[in-house]
Parts: structure tokens; sequence; C-alpha cells
């Protein structure tokens, strides 16, 4: 493809971090760069060789969009009409990674909750098997300046929005974790919501959470030759599960082990009843619990997948820290200890983070933008754990409806739009409904975007409002608990 995108012109429709990380590709591989985004100050700073410019100009033969543009957004709708190809910067990446002599192995994560904690554990494994292997996409890192770097492996986070700008990724390998509703305001519903997750299960190994209904069903309609089924119960045949205390492979046979390929011995970890590979133990995986258990058995199957062995998943898995904002104790004052889970930012996650927390009560901190979710279900799964809820954010109102209607007992306490530093009204709030021995829990089940910049200086707010109150603090925010991370980035 670059010798296709050569002396092209190309638009970069948004100038974020994905965005100048396209245009430094395009013009590394002599394509006219041109980059437009409607914040003027961040076109101040483009790759040497672009050009800044506004709207569609004459003569654009490609687009490059960044991930939350809607397919219904005017510069889209305009591109369409003078029949202008519009892309991801993932989609990208793949047409220059596919003209490298070796094209990189792509090894896809997607699914509503959990993709950055699977990512970066599948990224733990590839390198414990000592391959050259880099964790990018929807977790931060482009996955355009890891294929201009040269990676072999990308263990690649993709959100909703990434996967349907990416028309022609196959992945060598690929899962969905599971699909529950979020972005249902991009997408225009369900249905389209789960079509573009399916995407990832287009190449020769389709990966899912099959305990999840909706992830089993896009499985089962994957056209992939080798169909690979997750469970936190015992594995059939073509699954990965947990038998006892181990997580167990009965999908991948023992001899895909890229370390003891060449030399010929034997690869270790086969079990003694059924064939089954043991991976590891239950007590190797953190996070712990069930999320965390089944983000750790799909990383092992793409991994596996790829032919690395029993050992390098446990390596891998032992040695996995998940990154902060994800059920970090950030301080205990007066005795009631504050765990920050911004990284929740749809229900599926905040359902996750409440059911991940030690036995007692609950002061709840929540709210932001549903995105088309709502929280009914959620509401009425914990109700009887919650001591309060402190709702804060844009959809707040709908939020507060569901609590009256699925836990009247409880108090919620809204903050208004008009309450000045947000966060420490909220946090201030929730010290008063707490008690010795409860949790204050930020599991927002929402995005952050209409107060803060991202759920990264949502949760950094909040961390920053306990510190105010004084008491313990936590020692930072890598103290990790059994939750895991929601949508992230620009999508789920």
């Amino acid at each position: 493809m670059s010798s296709l995108i050569a002396d092209r012109t190309v638009l970069v429709a948004g100038a974020g971090i994905s965005g100048l990380a396209a245009a430094e590709a395009l013009v590394a591989v002599g394509a006219r760069t041109l980059v437009s985004d409607d914040r003027a100050a961040a076109l101040e700073s483009l790759p040497t060789g672009a050009e800044a410019v506004t709207g569609l100009p004459d003569g654009v033969e490609l687009v490059v969009t960044g991930p939350g543009r809607r397919p219904d957004h005017p510069l889209v709708a305009e591109a369409a009409a003078r029949g202008i190809e519009v892309v991801g910067e993932p989609e990208l990446a793949w047409r220059l990674g596919q003209q490298r002599t070796v094209p990189p192995v792509w090894l896809v994560v997607t699914g509503t909750n959990g993709k950055t904690t699977c990512t970066g554990m599948l990224a733990a494994i590839l390198h414990a098997a000592g391959l050259d292997a880099v964790a990018c996409g929807n977790i931060g890192y482009p996955v355009v300046s890891a294929v201009a770097a040269g990676h072999a492996v990308l263990a690649v986070e993709l959100s909703s929005f990434q996967l349907h700008w990416s028309p022609s990724v196959v992945p060598a390998a690929g899962l969905v974790l599971n699909v529950a509703e979020d972005h249902l305001d991009w997408h225009g519903g369900p249905a389209a919501y789960a079509a573009a997750k399916a995407r990832a299960l287009t190449g020769p190994v389709a990966v899912a959470g099959i305990d999840d209904a909706v992830a089993a069903r896009l499985l089962r309609e994957s056209p992939a030759a080798t169909k690979v089924g997750v469970t936190l119960a015992q594995p059939g045949p073509g699954e990965l599960g947990i038998v006892g205390e181990r997580l167990v492979d009965r999908a991948f046979p023992a001899s895909r082990d890229l370390r003891h390929r060449e030399s010929g011995a034997p690869a270790p970890g086969v079990a003694s009843s059924g064939g089954a590979v043991v991976l590891a133990e239950v007590a190797d995986v953190t996070p712990g619990g069930p999320p965390g258990l089944t983000d750790a058995l799909a990383a092992a199957a793409l991994a596996r997948a790829h032919g690395v062995g029993p050992e390098a998943v446990r390596e891998g898995l032992a040695g996995f820290r998940p990154g902060p904002h994800r059920s970090a104790h950030v301080g205990t004052v007066a005795g009631v200890r504050y765990v920050d889970d911004s990284k929740a930012t749809n229900p599926h996650a905040a359902d996750a983070a409440l059911a991940a927390q030690p036995a007692g009560r609950i002061v709840w901190v929540l709210g932001g933008l549903l995105k088309g979710a709502h929280v009914d279900d959620l509401v009425a799964r914990h109700a009887d754990r919650l001591a309060g809820a402190v709702v804060i954010g844009s959809d707040r109102g709908k939020i507060v409806d569901a609590l009256a209607r699925h836990a009247p007992e409880v108090p919620a306490v809204e903050v208004t739009e008009g309450d000045d530093e947000v966060m420490s009204s909220a946090v201030r709030r929730a010290a008063a409904l707490a008690r010795p021995g409860d949790v204050v829990l930020l599991a927002p089940a929402a995005a952050s975007m209409d107060q803060f910049r991202d759920y990264a200086e949502r949760g950094e707010a909040f961390a920053a409002a306990v510190a105010a109150l004084g008491g313990t603090a936590a020692g930072g925010t890598g103290e990790s608990g059994a939750a895991q991370d929601g949508s992230g980035g620009p999508g789920a």
C-alpha cells in the first residue's frame, strides 16, 4: 500500500495522538499529507512535511479519520458523496504493514469490558516467550507507530469505532471478550455495535468469551477456520477454561510451543488427565476474580494461537499487573477505603468493579455520559450492597431515576453542574454517607468527557479529593483489586 499512497493526497481528519502518528507515517512514505482539526491549537505542532487545512480540500484521495468520528459526520458524508474512501488509523497501519517483506502478526482484542487488561496480559505473555511484541491500538500507542517501529507481533486493542473504520484488517487471531450496551448513540443500536465487534473474528482463528451470550453467538457466526471458546467453567474440546485451581487449554496441542519446536524437546505443562495443557494457577493471575480470569484465559488463547507455550503463558501472567484507575486503592480515611475504578466507563465495567469489592457496604460514586446505555439492571443487581450513591455528570438524571426505581432505600445525592470542583464535592458527600469498614467506589458506568479530559483525569481528581480528606494514603494507584477496565481510549 505504501506504493499506492506515495504521491497521493491524504487528509488526516483529527490531530489527536493517533492522527499525528498517522500523519507522520504518511509523510514517511511520501504522501502529500494534510491535517485538519476543529481545534486550531492542535494544528500548531504537526509532523514536518504535513500541512494544516480546513474542511475537505479539493484533490484529497483518501481520508484517515479519528476513531470517534461517526459515519454521519458532515466530513464523512461529503467524502462519500465525492467518492473518497474513509478509513481509520489502524486500517492505515494494516495497509502499510502488508507492504513489509514479512508483515507483522496481528492478535486483536476487543470487547465492551476488559480489553486493556487482556491486551496487557497478552503482551506480557508474548514478551515472556521472547517475541518482538508490543501492545498498541486503543491501549494508547497507535498501531501505525508500532508498524513503523518494525515490531513482529502486535497485541492490538481495537474499539468498536476503530473496527468500524478498519474494513481490511484480518487478524491472525482475534478475540471478542464480551458485548454489552455501550456506544449505542454512535452505532445506532446494539446490532450495529455487535457487528463492529465481530470484525475481530474474521481471521483464521477466532476466540470469544462464551460465558457471554452475544460473544458466543458472534463466535458461532464467525467465518474463522478455528473457533476457540473461553469459559470460567471446565472446558470442552476446543476451549480454554478452569479445572480446580488451574487455567487449562483443550484447544491447542502441547506441541504448539515456539520455544520447543526447533529443539525437538517435548513442550512442558501437559496435564495428566484429559490431555489438557495446564497453563497457570488461578493464584498466578492479577487481577483475580471472574473478570480477571476471563481476561487471562482469553489472552492465553491468542498467544497459544500464535504458538506460545505454557511456560511463557504462566510467566507472563504471573508478572502482569494492571494499570492505574482499575480498582486501585487510593486511600483510607476514618476507616473508609477509597477505590478508583474510573476506567469503568460503561455499565458492564461498573458491574465488574462493584462485584470485585469485598463483602460489605459500598458508597458508589458514578455518572457521566451514558452513551445510550441503561443502568437499571446494574442498579438492581447491586442495590442490596449500597450504603449510598453520589451521582455526577450530564446523564445524572437518568441514573437518579434508576436508583429511585430499583434502590429506593439507598440515599442518593446528586452533585449539580453548578458545584465547584465536582469531584471534590462528590468525595466529600460520599464520605458523609460512609462509616468505618465501608468502601467508597468510583465506578462511573459512564464516559468522562462531559466534565473531564478523560477517565484518567477523572480518576486523578478522585484520588486528589481523597487526599484532601486526610488519612492514610495508599501509595499510588498501582494497588489493584479484581475489577477490570471498561471502554478506555476513544471507544469500547
